[in-house]
């Protein structure tokens, strides 16, 4: 199973890309296989504040609905909009143009508290 190794994840199986205070938020690909079909998206409106740990939005699938959990805290500054009318491809490219949204980092120390690659790898063996 991918898991990138220049990413951190969550133990709700999100990713986050940190590029200087910038932070871009998806699914991994272990959570892609565990919710199937993916047919809908829900994500906040630009400007909302995200907490580390708690949902900002939703993605349903044909098996179930599922709450996304945000990796760190932050302000939403962009929404991956492609995802209204193609919800389908946070499955076929979880780690690229299925990417959910980005967050201005308000308290970056959060980063800290997610895992590396490896640590995720661990996670997911033991499920």
């Amino acid at each position: 199973m991918d898991v990138p190794d220049k990413l951190k994840y969550s133990v709700e199986h999100e990713w986050l890309a940190v590029d200087g205070n910038t932070g871009t938020v998806g699914i991994t690909a272990f959570a892609v296989e565990q919710i199937g079909d993916i047919v809908f998206v829900e994500l906040p409106a630009m400007g909302t504040t995200v907490q580390a740990t708690k949902p900002f939005g939703v993605i349903e699938s044909v098996k179930a609905v599922s709450e996304l959990f945000a990796p760190a805290s932050g302000k939403v500054i962009a929404i991956n909009d492609a995802l209204a009318d193609a919800p389908e491809t946070v499955a076929s490219d979880c780690y690229a143009a299925g990417w959910l949204i980005k967050i201005e980092l308000s308290n970056p120390s959060d980063v800290d508290a997610l895992k590396d690659a490896a640590g995720y790898r661990a996670m997911i063996a033991s499920l």
